[in-house]
């Protein structure tokens, strides 16, 4: 008689979501539960992301777009209804408002009558990706490390089983990381939060360790997965060195790489986009299969998300994937496969010593807070040269750049093939926020600003004034706001013109002749305003266009994200371009180029093309050139030089006319 198989417990199993109102989010996050997911993991819209409240300026077109909104306790209240908050584990995708959000869940979960001390999940908490890479950032550092280490020190006393910062490295490879970069970066980040928590003087010496073994991480997994197995025991290896040596960390416990995993959303295809169901597994087996360095909770992106907003379908396929992997595999029922490989030894030696190179440079420089200005041109200047791979074909991508030839798919096709958002849940949610503004009390909602206005003058704690003021009525946008005045807002750099010049190369001599003829026929040189509509962060697209347009000879203006329409038409005018690029990633791009070709208009600016990128289904696309807009171009556009050579045509074309 054989002895029993002993698996060992898989990872958690999550889905990233979230949309249009808290009740409907709720009744996904319950159908979700009740197919297996064993975790929560919420994605929250731009304008809470970025404290506004949903009937705020900059909040329009964005309200439900990439996420729920959450204004205020009652919308918390809602997103949790009927679901034990002090069972769940809790995973929240929020950074500069991470303080506030965190304070509506413990009020929300004061009132169903939870322990505090066994609230279980994580808030993300990281601001110093934002400024490297996804842009919902709001504060200057500073004060960003003072809330995350408000943040850090509360849940350390009364949260204990809560993950208060979520150092995220999967931000950084989506903005083209190298694996070292991700290394390098992601720690040094820790490094920056767990020293601003030491230099505090807030948690006695005996209970540091305690703290540095509430640090996780979140990671990215791309499809080169021996190497990301690789660089998974080199963070784990790296890390319990730092905690150990740096931090005097004596429990190895405490010294642990706890992260999860979202797999690589950078390499889906819109081309051929069944073929992301592959990747997605490849993905996820480069941070399942070593034992040692395994991931401790997993979602996956769906097969479409390079389309748009993923249907229920959609994610239920993805979490499937998880089970078949965990259940139907016997990837639980052994040790770490790669002990012993001196393959694998090998590589994870290099990508260390690499990443311990870049520690050194950045430790030199005054820590990851000094360095911004460095690691953002760093990025800008990878992310070129895994672009310029893919145009040159140096780096396959199936479907999109080889073997291109295709049936159609049946997958994706017709109406409902993603979902979309109704424009209504905009209306509706501002109207649910005048009528909570209407009911509350007013004297409490400013005693409770005026509480926390003190708390962060005088430098105490936030965390308790801030669930006071979440149980008084206070809105996300009212906190935002007071912590805005007090803290101030940030521009983050753009990278763009410190990065260097691209390679001289045959594609680009031949659209800088045309840049330089058609700027001789303008009598100046030809001028390219790309800009950021709303609150999309997503500004890798927009950084590398920008890059290529000044490569091949444009004079590129570029003010980075958060802009409103109003901003860049105003800059349209001021500057005199010859041709205005807007990019959108979030959904939002019907509301938002209507505002700007309206606007353009309005400015008697019929003679200068706009352009539009995106994530932009086909019928949007034709929206949009409706309304005036000269070309459209989606992730299947991937040769920027023919998009450069296309806009060429477009300004002599739009000059001619004029």
């Amino acid at each position: 008689m054989s002895d029993k198989i002993v698996r060992d417990k898989p990872w958690l199993f999550r889905t990233y979501a979230g949309h249009s109102t808290a009740a409907k989010s709720n009744a996904l996050y319950k159908m979700n539960l009740a197919k297996g997911q064993t975790g929560l993991s919420i994605a929250f819209d731009l304008p809470t992301q970025t404290g506004y409240d949903s009937d705020h300026e900059l909040a329009r077109g964005e309200v439900g777009k990439v996420g729920v909104p959450v204004s205020h306790l009652g919308d918390m209240r809602t997103l949790f209804a009927d679901i034990p908050i002090e069972q769940m584990n809790t995973s929240m995708t929020i950074n500069a408002t991470a303080a506030w959000l965190l304070s509506l869940y413990i009020a929300t979960a004061d009132e169903q009558g939870a322990d505090r001390r066994k609230l279980q999940g994580t808030i993300q908490n990281d601001i110093i990706k934002e400024y490297l890479s996804r842009g919902t950032y709001v504060f200057p550092p500073e004060p960003s490390l003072r809330l995350i280490k408000d943040t850090i020190v509360y849940s350390y006393q009364h949260v204990p089983k809560w993950n208060p910062t979520n150092v995220c490295s999967y931000h950084l490879q989506e903005a083209g990381a190298t694996p070292v970069q991700e290394l390098a970066y992601a720690l040094a980040t820790g490094i920056a939060v767990l020293d601003t928590v030491k230099n505090s003087g807030e948690v006695p010496e005996k209970d540091f360790g305690t703290v540095v073994g509430r640090v996780s991480f979140f990671v990215n997994a791309g499809l080169k997965f021996i190497t990301e197995v690789c660089k998974m025991r080199a963070f784990n290896e790296l890390w319990d060195e730092i905690t150990r040596d740096r931090y005097g960390v004596t429990d190895p416990k405490n010294r642990m790489f706890r992260y999860g995993v979202q797999v690589n959303s950078l390499g889906l295809t819109e081309p051929q986009a069944e073929n992301n169901v592959y990747r997605i597994l490849i993905a996820a087996l480069g941070v399942t299969l070593s034992k040692n360095a395994r991931c401790r909770a997993l979602q996956l992106p769906a097969w479409n998300e390079a389309l748009g907003l993923p249907r229920p379908w959609d994610q239920q396929w993805s979490l499937r994937m998880q089970q078949v992997l965990a259940y139907e595999t016997d990837l639980l029922e052994f040790g770490d496969i790669f002990d012993g490989s001196a393959e694998i030894t090998r590589k994870v030696e290099a990508l260390k010593a690499e990443a311990k190179s870049e520690l050194a440079t950045i430790e030199r420089m005054g820590g990851a807070i000094a360095s911004i200005d460095y690691m953002k041109r760093k990025l800008v200047e990878s992310n070129t040269a895994r672009l310029s791979a893919i145009e040159s074909g140096d780096q396959t991508l199936v479907g999109v750049n080889k073997w291109t030839e295709t049936e159609p798919s049946p997958l994706g096709a017709g109406e409902g093939a993603i979902l979309v958002v109704d424009p209504a849940v905009e209306t509706d949610q501002v109207e649910r926020l005048k009528a909570w503004r209407a009911a509350r009390d007013d004297k409490a909602v400013a005693k409770a600003l005026s509480d926390l206005e003190a708390a962060a003058k005088e430098g105490r704690n936030i965390m308790e004034p801030s669930i006071a003021a979440a149980k008084a009525g206070v809105t996300t946008g009212e906190w935002g706001g007071l912590l805005r005045k007090i803290f101030g807002e940030y521009r983050a750099p753009t990278g763009v013109s410190q990065a260097a010049v691209a390679r001289d190369s045959a594609a680009l001599d031949e659209v800088r002749k045309s840049v330089d003829a058609a700027s001789e026929k303008l009598g100046r040189r030809l001028k390219f305003l790309v800009g950021k509509p709303g609150l999309d962060g997503h500004s890798n697209g927009a950084e590398q266009i920008a890059v290529r347009a000044r490569d091949v000879g444009m004079e590129v203006v570029y003010e980075g994200i958060r802009l409103t329409p109003s901003q860049i038409v105003r800059a349209a005018v001021d500057e005199s371009v010859h041709v205005v690029g807007l990019s959108i990633l979030s959904g939002s791009h019907v509301p938002l180029v209507k505002d700007v070709m309206e606007r353009m208009r309005k400015e008697c600016l019929d003679d200068v093309p706009v352009v539009v990128g995106g994530i932009i289904p086909p019928e949007d696309e034709k929206t949009l050139k409706a309304f005036g807009v000269a070309a459209v171009y989606t992730p299947k556009d991937f040769q920027l030089n023919d998009i450069m050579a296309d806009i060429v045509k477009l300004v002599d074309r739009y000059a001619k006319a004029a």
